[in-house]
C-alpha cells in the first residue's frame, strides 16, 4: 500500500489578481522543473490543504494548489459576484499561462473533477493527462439524488432535520426553500438552513464516521457564506448545459486518463462513474471496493499516489 509522500512546504505564493475584485490564492511545491500539475478542491469553496500536496512525487511534480475564488485564502471569501464555472476556467488558464507551463495534469475530485474536465474540454491541447476522483457530472440527477431523491433513503433521519430547517410554508419544494431560507433576512433561519446543510453534506460524505455533536457547533458567518457559494452554483446549474460533461468528452479521445470512485461513495453515486467510463472508453477506470467519497483511506490514497506515480512515468 503506498502513502502519502512527506510534507512539504511551498517555494512560491501569489495571488492572480483577476479583472474584478477577486484575488485567487495560488502556490508552488516540489520541482519547479518536473511536471506541471494543478490540483483542483471539490466544494465548491472548500478550498486546497497542505496535505493535498502530498498525492504527488515532489521530486518528480512542479504541483500548484489553488483556491478557487472566494474558497480557502482566496479573496473575498465567498463572493458570490463574477464567481462562475467560467470564471473559473479563465483563472485556471491566466495561472497556466503565467508560470510558464505549456502542458499540465489535471488532478480533481468531486466539483474539482467536474472543473478538470470541462476545462479540458475547452484547453484539451494544454493538458497532459487528467485524474478525476469522485465523478461528479454536474447534472439535474445528480443533485436530485444528493437532496430529493436517492441517499435522502439511505439516510432518512438527517434528511428530516435539513427539511425541518426551512419554514413549513416553502417545505413543499426542498431546494428552493433552502435558497429562501439563506437569502432571506431572517437571520436564524439562514443560520439553521446553514447548520443543517453542513450537517447534511458531512453526513453523506463522511458516512459511519460523522460525529453528530458537529450539529452543536456554533455557526458562524464563514459558514453561511460556504453553503450560500455551494448553493449559488447549484441553482445555477453549475453555470453549465444539461449534460454538458458527458456530451463533449469526444473532445477528451487524446488525452490520458485515469478515473477513480469508491463503490460506497453516496455523494457521487457509482453510476456516475460508470458513464463517465462510457463516454472515455480509453480512460483508466478503477472501482474500490471498500471507499466513499473522502479522499482518505488506505484503499484510496493508495490507488490516487499509484495513479500519480504511474502518470509520472507516462508523461515523464
Amino acid at each position: 500500500m503506498k502513502t502519502l509522500y512527506p510534507e512539504i512546504s511551498p517555494y512560491r505564493t501569489f495571488f492572480l489578481e483577476t479583472t474584478s475584485k477577486h484575488r485567487v490564492y495560488i502556490e508552488e511545491s516540489g520541482n519547479v522543473q518536473g511536471i506541471a500539475v494543478i490540483f483542483l478542491h471539490g466544494g465548491p469553496c472548500s478550498g486546497t490543504k497542505p496535505d493535498h500536496r502530498r498525492f504527488f512525487n515532489p521530486e518528480k511534480y512542479r504541483i500548484v494548489l489553488m483556491d478557487q475564488r472566494g474558497s480557502g485564502l482566496s479573496t473575498p471569501f465567498g463572493e458570490l459576484e463574477h464567481n462562475t464555472t467560467q470564471d473559473l476556467i479563465s483563472d485556471m488558464e491566466q495561472v497556466r499561462q503565467q508560470l510558464g507551463i505549456e502542458k499540465w495534469l489535471l488532478f480533481g475530485g468531486s466539483w474539482g473533477g467536474a472543473l478538470a474536465l470541462l476545462y479540458a474540454q475547452q484547453y484539451p491541447k494544454k493538458v497532459s493527462g487528467m485524474i478525476i476522483r469522485g465523478v461528479f457530472l454536474a447534472r439535474t440527477q445528480d443533485l436530485s439524488w444528493f437532496l430529493n431523491d436517492g441517499v435522502n433513503r439511505i439516510y432518512p433521519e438527517q434528511w428530516q432535520k435539513l427539511h425541518d430547517s426551512i419554514p413549513e410554508t416553502l417545505r413543499h419544494d426542498l431546494f428552493q426553500g433552502l435558497c429562501a431560507g439563506l437569502w432571506g433576512d431572517d437571520q436564524l433561519t439562514q443560520r439553521r438552513v446553514a447548520r443543517a446543510w453542513a450537517a447534511w453534506g458531512a453526513q453523506v460524505s463522511l458516512g459511519r464516521d460523522y460525529q453528530p455533536d458537529r450539529e452543536t457547533e456554533h455557526v458562524t458567518e464563514k459558514m453561511v457564506k460556504q453553503v450560500m457559494m455551494e448553493l449559488h452554483y447549484a441553482k445555477h446549474h453549475y453555470f453549465i448545459a444539461e449534460n454538458q460533461i458527458l456530451e463533449n468528452c469526444h473532445l477528451l479521445e487524446s488525452i490520458p486518463a485515469i478515473i477513480i470512485h469508491g463503490r460506497y461513495d453516496l455523494v457521487c453515486p457509482m453510476e456516475a462513474a460508470a458513464a463517465l467510463h462510457k463516454f472515455l472508453p480509453h480512460a483508466e477506470y478503477q472501482v474500490l471496493a471498500d471507499s466513499g467519497h473522502i479522499a482518505k483511506g488506505e484503499e484510496m490514497i493508495d490507488a490516487l499516489v499509484n495513479a500519480t506515480d504511474n502518470m509520472a512515468e507516462k508523461l515523464r
